[in-house]
C-alpha cells in the first residue's frame, strides 16, 4: 500500500487547480459512496484528483486506478481494510469497471467501513445499477459532461464566466450575450470548440487532437465497451462499421433492415448496438417523444454526441447545419429533455420549440407555436424569440 500512497502523493502535487471542472462543485461530498460516470477524454481522473486536492486531508486519502498492477496480485477489499486500519478516510477509485467483481467488494466497502468514503468512476457505458450487486440504495451517481463552451473559454482565455439556467437564457439573452461579448470575441471561440473542444486533453496538443480523439474512439471500442459488454472481436468490429455510418450520414434517420443487411447483424442487436455507442459516448439517440422507449425501439434519428466526433469520423461529410444541431442536443444532454419537435428542430422539457439554423434561418417554421425560438448561429446578440445559439453551451 505504501508505493499507492507515494504514487498518489506525486499525482497530486502535479495536478493543477487553475482550471477546475463544473461538478467539482456540485457534488454533494456528505455520500459516503459516490459513483461519477462519464466518456472516456472527459476528464474523471483530474476531477478526482482535483475533489481530493480541494476537500480531502492528504494523509487520510489514497486515490488508485483499478487497472493498476497491484491488483493483479491483490483485492480492492483488503487494501479498504489495510487503509482504514492505518486511519484512511477517503479513497477514491478510478476506472472500477476494470476490475472483476468491483461492485461486490465495493458493496462489502460501504457495509464494513462506515468511517470510510468512498467516489469511484467508471466509463459512461457501464450501468452501475445493473451489477451484480445492487448498490442504488447506497450510491449517488453523477455524470461529467464533456467540456461546455463556457468550460472552453475557460480554458482557452481564462475568463470564468457564470453558468446561466435554460429559463435565464430564454428569458434574458439579450443582456447576457451583451456582456459576455463584451468581453471577448465570442465567435472564433465558438467555432474552435465546434472542432477541437470537446475534450479537456485538445490542450495538450492542437495539432495532434483529431488524430488522439480517433484513437479515444478506438479505446471506447475496444477497450471500455469490451469490458463491459464482453463481446467477441467481430462484433467490435460491426460496431466500428455501424459508427461510421452513422458519423457519414448524421443526422441520421435509420432505415432498420437495410441498415441490418449492410451491418451484418440481426434487428435486434442492431438496435442494441446503437444503444451500447450511445451510452459509450459516441451517439445521441434522438426521439419525438420519450415516453413508451423500451430497449429494442428504433431511434428516429440518429446524431454524434459532439461535434468533434463528426470532424474526427467524418470530417469530409461534415455539414454546418448538422454541425450546430449536435451542438445544440449536446449541450441540453441530462440536463433537460430533448426531443424531436413535429414542425421544428426540436422541444426541451416537452414546452417550449426551437428552430436550430444559421444567420438567415426565419421564424416561419416556429410563426404559429407558442414558447418558441429560433437559436441562431453566426449571430452574436439574438432579439426577443431569436437566440444565439453559442448560448446555449452556457448552462453549465
Amino acid at each position: 500500500m505504501e508505493d499507492l500512497l507515494l504514487e498518489f502523493q506525486m499525482k497530486i502535487a502535479q495536478v493543477s487547480m487553475k482550471i477546475e471542472r463544473y461538478l467539482v462543485h456540485q457534488i454533494d461530498l456528505r455520500n459516503r459512496l459516490i459513483a461519477i460516470k462519464g466518456a472516456r477524454g472527459s476528464g474523471k481522473t483530474t476531477l478526482l484528483l482535483q475533489l481530493s486536492k480541494r476537500y480531502f486531508p492528504l494523509k487520510s486519502t489514497l486515490y488508485v486506478s483499478l487497472d493498476h498492477i497491484y491488483f493483479f496480485e491483490n483485492k480492492l477489499y483488503d487494501l479498504a481494510k489495510q487503509f482504514v486500519q492505518f486511519g484512511g478516510t477517503h479513497l477514491l477509485l478510478d476506472e472500477v469497471h476494470k476490475y472483476p467483481h468491483w461492485s461486490r467488494e465495493i458493496k462489502l466497502i460501504y457495509d464494513n467501513f462506515p468511517e470510510l468514503s468512498v467516489i469511484f468512476t467508471s466509463s459512461s457505458i457501464l450501468e452501475i445499477y445493473k451489477s451484480e450487486s445492487d448498490l442504488s440504495r447506497r450510491a449517488t451517481s453523477y455524470f461529467l459532461k464533456e467540456l461546455s463552451f463556457r468550460e472552453f473559454i475557460l480554458f482557452e482565455t481564462g475568463q470564468e464566466f457564470p453558468v446561466f439556467s435554460f429559463s435565464e437564457i430564454i428569458e434574458n439573452h439579450n443582456e447576457i450575450s451583451s456582456k459576455i461579448t463584451s468581453d471577448i470575441k465570442i465567435m472564433p471561440l465558438f467555432d474552435k470548440y465546434l472542432k477541437i473542444g470537446a475534450y479537456p486533453y485538445y490542450k495538450e496538443n492542437e495539432d495532434a487532437y483529431i488524430q488522439k480523439l480517433q484513437n479515444t474512439i478506438n479505446l471506447i471500442i475496444e477497450i471500455d465497451i469490451n469490458a463491459v459488454e464482453d463481446v467477441q472481436y467481430d462484433t467490435l468490429i460491426k460496431l466500428k462499421k455501424l459508427l461510421i455510418t452513422i458519423a457519414s450520414s448524421a443526422p441520421f434517420t435509420p432505415n432498420i433492415t437495410k441498415l441490418s443487411e449492410k451491418i451484418g447483424v440481426t434487428r435486434n442487436m442492431l438496435v442494441q448496438s446503437i444503444k451500447i455507442l450511445e451510452r459509450a459516448g459516441l451517439v445521441n439517440e434522438m426521439y419525438k417523444d420519450n415516453s413508451g422507449i423500451g430497449v429494442l425501439t428504433k431511434p428516429e434519428k440518429l446524431y454524434l454526441n459532439n461535434s468533434n466526433l463528426m470532424y474526427a469520423l467524418a470530417k469530409e461529410n461534415t455539414n454546418v447545419g448538422n454541425v450546430r444541431e449536435t451542438f445544440f442536443i449536446n449541450q441540453f444532454k441530462f440536463l433537460h429533455e430533448i426531443n424531436l419537435a413535429p414542425k421544428a428542430d426540436f422541444v426541451i422539457d416537452k414546452k417550449y420549440t426551437f428552430e436550430v439554423g444559421g444567420k438567415n434561418k426565419t421564424k416561419k417554421q416556429i410563426a404559429k407555436t407558442e414558447s418558441a425560438f429560433v437559436a441562431k448561429d453566426n449571430i452574436e446578440i439574438g432579439f426577443k424569440n431569436i437566440i444565439p445559439v453559442w448560448l446555449f453551451g452556457f448552462m453549465y
